[in-house]
């Protein structure tokens, strides 16, 4: 059984950063694509962006692509999400999610952290 656990929301102004943290343990992370999602109140939870297991694939949704940027680092077992230039629609609970297909779709990832709040003022 896999344990994700986010870290790094809080508050901050538009046009600020955020990096999010996502420890893993549990299995073998290296062996686990890692994706990120977010879900913003009364909405859907929606994709952020993914990475394969090796790093050498990434995906981002169009609203993020060009500010977001996923990364990880598989011997400390951690994802990570650099967000910049921050937008209030993009304040969401965040979301950290491992499967084993590097995918856009939820029911690809088998296991999902407990979220993190993000807020980013106007």
């Amino acid at each position: 059984q896999v344990q994700l656990v986010e870290s790094g929301g809080g508050l901050v102004q538009a046009g600020g950063f955020l990096r999010l943290s996502c420890a893993a343990s549990g299995r073998t992370f290296s062996r686990y694509a890692m994706g990120w999602f977010r879900q913003a109140p009364g909405k859907e939870r929606e994709f952020v962006a993914a990475i394969s297991w090796s790093g050498r694939s990434i995906y981002y949704a169009e609203s993020v692509k060009g500010r977001f940027t996923i990364s990880r680092d598989n011997a400390k077992n951690t994802v990570y999400l650099q967000m910049n230039s921050l937008k209030p629609e993009d304040t969401a609970v965040y979301y950290c999610a491992t499967g084993r297909a590097t995918t856009d779709n939820r029911r690809g990832y088998d296991s999902w952290g407990q979220g993190t709040q993000v807020t980013v003022s106007s």
